[in-house]
């Protein structure tokens, strides 16, 4: 595997954490938007992620991750709480709020910000490695 598999495998990782990252600040900042109903409420997003595997050319395989679709979860009425005196209530007094779950988001926040953090690693090492076979040449 070449130096420049490396990046391609970071790089992808690091879109894909990102996205994740993106989306995580999306829900944490929306918890709190109310609708009318659960339609009009935010719904919180949630990336899709998958595996590409591609030959290289001495028969071995390399895998990198793409980003398949960013999807707002379906709407819910779990979070409705009667709140009469809204200017966003319905007819029967409720309010609607999305269902994003804090700790569940903090959870995977964690979890994405180490999985950028080993990526980033991972491509730090490879330029240590080109600069040290660089240096043998000279």
């Amino acid at each position: 595997m070449s130096l420049n598999n490396l990046y391609a495998i970071s790089g992808s990782a690091l879109n894909a954490q990102t996205v994740r990252l993106n989306s995580i600040a999306s829900n944490l900042a929306n918890m709190s938007s109310a609708g009318s109903s659960p339609e009009a409420a935010y719904r919180p997003l949630r990336p899709v992620f998958s595996t590409v595997y591609d030959q290289l050319q001495g028969g071995g395989q390399s895998a990198r991750v793409i980003i398949d679709d960013v999807f707002r979860m379906p709407p819910s009425d779990k979070n409705r709480r009667y709140e009469p005196g809204s200017p966003v209530a319905d007819e029967s007094g409720y309010v609607y709020y999305p269902d994003v779950n804090v700790i569940q988001e903090m959870a995977d926040m964690l979890s994405a910000t180490r999985s950028y953090q080993s990526s980033m690693e991972v491509m730090v090492s490879a330029r240590k490695l080109q600069q040290k076979l660089l240096s043998l040449a000279e």
